[in-house]
């Protein structure tokens, strides 16, 4: 019967090509859909991601890295203290306004590090040679595609907050949710910072381990330490995982991505499974021929969900194919996408349940197939 399925599928495969169609187009939008919820809510993560630090320290209860609050810098001496850390560093969040290039506010996101050699934040984003230029009194980098929005050219100038930088560099990857991303040395960032009370006090505590995979356990340290005061420590994975979860189910932008994922499921079965059906019926005539000879309808049945899973297969590597070539095509335009395993796995398996859902939809067509039809 799977030869069966097989052959009528290249023999009709005029009658099947708008079911594979169908498939194909669903699963595209499965595909980059998924490919921009990474791209998108990852960048509420940038900061972790792009940087080499296993475990933070930040305030109580916060739900997302952009919403760190000012913390002690003596907390870096109980991370000083644990064997396993190679080295600690402040980073510091300072939300501002910029004026500039004569496109009137723009809300950004300053973020004061370590720019020696050594320095943990960014190290996947930002060069050698591009950290060393941060150690210029108030410079800053900006991501290549915020230079639009921001008005201004690298050697350009602007304000933050009343005070003047002046922009010694681009990179790529520093795009952020909600804002734009502004990236300083520790120093600049104190003089940016409007707060005059916390001014200087850094928002999270960075380290790296000298074992990454004992993460976990230095965290479990530190929150068990009675001299660890009203603070919280993440993992990296565990703080990522925290802000992107965060970004995606408790704002209504994550919601709304969530229901076109399924509105986008519902009219993709929909649409295939009456491509389908439209197959079956119009073969019709063979499948009640089978019937005739001693082939049992539930055997027909299994030849239908065989071409179905066919159809999904064929529909998929098509859109497998022109889904690469689009987020290829993104990211030379700077547009925020990115694929994993784990999500591409995810949307195969959708794809194909997709069309198994299809499939069995049209099985109701071979109620039709009765040897008595090919007497009409």
């Amino acid at each position: 019967m799977v030869a069966l399925a097989r052959k009528t599928l290249i023999y009709e495969w005029r009658r099947f090509l708008p079911a594979v169609l169908a498939v194909g187009f669903a699963g595209l939008l499965q595909l980059l859909q998924a490919a921009l919820v990474l791209g998108i809510f990852g960048g509420a993560a940038v900061y972790i991601t792009c940087s080499d630090a296993d475990v933070w320290v930040g305030y109580p209860g916060t739900q997302s890295v952009d919403q760190g609050h000012p913390i002690s810098p003596d907390v870096a001496i109980l991370l000083h203290m644990d064997p396993q850390v190679d080295r600690v560093e402040s980073f510091l969040w300072v939300n501002g306004d910029w004026h500039g290039g004569g496109t009137g506010a723009v809300s950004v996101f300053v973020s004061g590090i370590d720019p020696g050699p050594h320095g943990l934040m960014f190290v996947r984003a930002l060069s050698p040679r591009l950290r060393a230029r941060l150690t210029a009194p108030d410079a800053v980098i900006v991501d290549r595609a915020d230079l639009g929005k921001l008005g201004v050219a690298v050697g350009g100038s602007a304000t933050i907050n009343g005070r003047r930088v002046r922009v010694v560099g681009v990179a790529s990857g520093l795009r952020a949710l909600g804002g734009v991303n502004v990236v300083a040395s520790l120093e600049t960032a104190r003089r940016l910072d409007p707060d005059p009370v916390d001014a200087g006090r850094p928002t999270y505590l960075v380290a790296r381990l000298r074992d990454p995979a004992r993460a976990s356990f230095v965290v479990d340290a530190l929150r068990g330490h009675k001299g660890f005061g009203p603070y919280e420590a993440w993992t990296a994975q565990a703080f990522t995982r925290r802000s992107m979860l965060f970004w995606l189910f408790d704002t209504g932008a994550g919601a709304g991505v969530l229901f076109l994922a399924g509105i986008v499921f519902l009219v993709g079965a929909v649409i295939t499974s009456q491509a389908l059906v439209a197959a079956v019926i119009g073969s019709v005539r063979e499948y009640a021929t089978l019937n005739a000879l001693g082939v049992g309808v539930r055997a027909l049945r299994w030849v239908v969900l065989e071409q179905a899973l066919w159809v999904g297969a064929v529909g998929l590597a098509g859109a497998t194919v022109l889904g690469t070539l689009l987020i290829l095509l993104a990211r030379g335009e700077d547009v925020p996408v990115v694929l994993n395993v784990p999500v591409t796995l995810g949307c195969v398996l959708l794809v194909l349940a997709l069309a198994a859902t299809s499939g069995l939809a049209s099985m109701r067509s071979l109620r039709r197939a009765d040897p008595a039809t090919l007497l009409r």
